[in-house]
């Protein structure tokens, strides 16, 4: 099927800002994929194209990004009669008139929005869903679907927030659900009742939320964050059912070699800045207190050494999550894996920049044993390539923020419409005892939470989860 048009726009993302839009046009009819756009971005990331006209969207503009699709990317793919079906074909032509190592020609704004749309229309040319067409791509069982579990973003912090808590993103995931409909409705439960407490403790801007939909009341301590978490749990009724997840974001206040958890402040003090060895005790303590399953990106980008340090003590318990150490980047995944730093890839389109690069980032990750959760970025949109994305890859997991704010329900939204076309074709990823590994991702918790002892698991969502 040949890609008759392509044609892309500037449009607005969840924070106000323009991203990038892209038509493709085939026999079939048209086919729209809209790109997201992250605010803790690693430095390793394909480029993400911007103006830096300073007069105009203060310098956010996309306009060069949207030329580079009408003008050089659309031609070119018309006169080749690249085959939409052939996504790696595809992907490869994009990556050829690039020609940079991080796409910084056409940037990958550009490249992934046509990606995208491309992959769109060939599911509808093969009369297939999305996720179905994602599977065949990646090669993945199609016996029976796995529906992730939702990592919600319930509380805000980092450069998602103002002020002063240090790690970025605080999740609930609910690890006992029979379903992903019943997965999605426990955490808006404790969502609201987080909230309320959030109002309660900290007065009524506790209830504003940050970029991804979480609470963002004025915290100082990550102890303390969690205690309202655990806390919004118990007087939801789900006490040793969900779980805890950080997203720590920490190369966003790695400094000198050190971490300072009071960056936020411009007089941090310097005597009080960790090592990586003292953040790593620190995850420890929270760790053995609250019931953490998962932790993203606890040390910066480059720490490769504290990152090792911290497996070694922590891979048996916990999901570790490499984000920024990452990026979906295959050269990056194969050292974490080669350096032993993470168990877990956190899977971004746009880090990448085409859908083919991202599914080999997939599959290199599975083939080690990790995990992956597909994931949102904190600039989002309407669209919900990644739900289908998230199913199509079995990945079990996804991340998508807090159950509230459109830009991210929809992505919750299109999953439970799959869930109901699937019926008895899906298992929800943490339902079915044949999927558990016999590896425990979290530690013993003591009574002091309310889990009365037991281990939390969530049944094969990092190592040796859901071989592939």
């Amino acid at each position: 099927m040949a890609i008759t048009k392509v044609f892309a726009r500037s449009i607005y993302d969840s924070r106000g800002n323009p991203t990038v839009e892209v038509d493709l046009h085939t026999g079939k009819g048209l086919f729209r994929a809209i790109v997201p756009s992250g605010a803790s971005t690693g430095v390793h990331e394909a480029l993400e194209l911007r103006d830096g006209d300073k007069s105009r969207w203060l310098g956010k503009g996309v306009l060069k990004a949207v030329a580079n699709v009408n003008e050089i990317i659309a031609p070119a793919l018309v006169k080749e009669n690249v085959d939409v079906t052939d996504q790696v074909a595809v992907d490869a032509f994009l990556n050829k008139l690039d020609g940079t190592p991080n796409k910084s020609k056409l940037g990958a704004n550009a490249i992934l929005g046509v990606s995208l749309a491309a992959a769109k229309a060939a599911a509808a040319e093969k009369n297939v869903p999305l996720y179905q067409h994602f599977a065949d791509l990646s090669g993945s069982k199609q016996d029976k679907f796995v529906l992730p579990v939702p990592f919600q973003n319930v509380l805000n912090g980092g450069s998602h927030a103002g002020g002063a808590l240090a790690f970025q993103e605080f999740m609930i995931v609910p690890t006992q659900a029979p379903t992903f409909s019943e997965g999605l409705r426990i955490g808006s439960e404790v969502y609201h009742n987080l909230k309320s407490l959030a109002k309660k403790q900290y007065g009524q801007s506790a209830g504003n939320v940050g970029d991804e939909g979480g609470v963002a009341p004025d915290i100082s301590t990550p102890k303390e964050a969690l205690d309202l978490i655990v806390a919004a749990i118990e007087k939801a009724g789900y006490t040793g059912q969900v779980g805890i997840a950080l997203d720590v974001a920490s190369s966003e206040f790695y400094k000198d070699g050190k971490y300072d958890l009071d960056f936020k402040n411009p007089n941090s003090d310097k005597s009080k800045w960790l090592s990586g060895e003292e953040l790593a005790n620190l995850y420890e303590k929270l760790i053995a207190e609250y019931p953490i399953v998962s932790i993203e990106d606890p040390f910066a980008e480059d720490d490769w050494e504290a990152w090792s340090l911290f497996y070694a003590k922590a891979a048996s318990k916990i999901q570790i999550v490499g984000d920024d150490l990452t990026v979906t980047n295959p050269l990056r995944i194969k050292t974490a894996i080669e350096k032993k730093c993470a168990n877990a890839l956190l899977l971004k389109v746009n880090q990448i920049g085409t859908l083919s690069e991202s599914i080999n980032a997939a599959n290199d990750s599975y083939n080690a044993g990790w995990g992956v959760m597909v994931s949102h970025r904190s600039g989002e949109t309407e669209d919900t390539t990644i739900a289908d994305l998230a199913v199509g890859l079995r990945s079990g997991q996804i991340k998508t923020g807090a159950p509230a704010r459109s830009e991210r329900l929809a992505k919750l939204n299109q999953i439970l419409r799959i869930e109901e076309e699937l019926g008895d074709k899906a298992i929800y990823a943490v339902s079915d005892p044949i999927m558990a590994t016999s590896v425990s991702l979290a530690p013993t918790i003591g009574a002091n939470n309310g889990t009365n002892g037991k281990s939390i698991s969530i049944q094969g969502v990092a190592l040796g989860w859901l071989k592939h």
